[in-house]
């Protein structure tokens, strides 16, 4: 699948159930193992449910934006994110990409997408992250794509079992931005 052959739209209510298997696939479990994203080694259990994803959808200031092949079903995404407008910047988060779509230009494509709505509809000045600051090769990834890391963290919610079953002890989120 090549990025050119992608479509974006805005998730709907009938997508929620998509969203929460897509998100799974690429994080967790021995199926994210097959992509780059995993974080199987650092967390088990769920990576989101329906209903923070419904709530995501229903928020007036919040997107959730798909990427679908040309030719494919509405039920199977390959990739999604999460923006939210937060005054003059954007939370971009909950970036999934299917693993079989993994390094063919899918993820970046949908993060330029991203961005073109952050900056041009939302009229952001900035994209801000969290990325479990152990991820190296994560974060190298965002870096390349003019992600800076700020030195700010925040910790890791351990005994919610909302954002997975820790492995490790040491996990803690930093702050990336981008400016737009």
């Amino acid at each position: 699948m090549s990025a050119a052959a992608l479509r974006f739209r805005a998730a709907a209510m009938a997508d929620v159930d998509a969203i929460v298997a897509l998100t799974q696939t690429a994080y967790r479990g021995d199926a994210s193992r097959a992509g780059w994203t995993t974080e199987a080694d650092l967390l088990d259990g769920q990576r989101t449910d329906a209903g923070e994803v419904a709530e995501h959808i229903a928020h007036p200031s919040s997107l959730i934006v798909l990427a679908e092949a040309d030719g494919v079903g509405r039920d199977t995404p390959l990739a999604c994110c999460h923006l939210e407008r937060q005054g003059e910047s954007a939370y971009f988060g909950m970036f999934s990409v299917r693993p079989a779509a993994q390094g063919n230009g899918t993820g970046r494509a949908l993060l330029a997408e991203a961005e073109r709505i952050a900056r041009d509809e939302w009229h952001c000045r900035a994209l801000r992250m969290l990325v479990i600051d152990v991820r190296a090769e994560l974060i190298a990834w965002y870096e390349r794509r003019g992600f800076h890391r700020t030195g700010e963290y925040r910790a890791f919610p351990y005994g919610d079992p909302r954002f997975g079953i820790p492995k490790r002890d040491d996990l803690r989120f930093e702050w990336l931005v981008k400016d737009l």
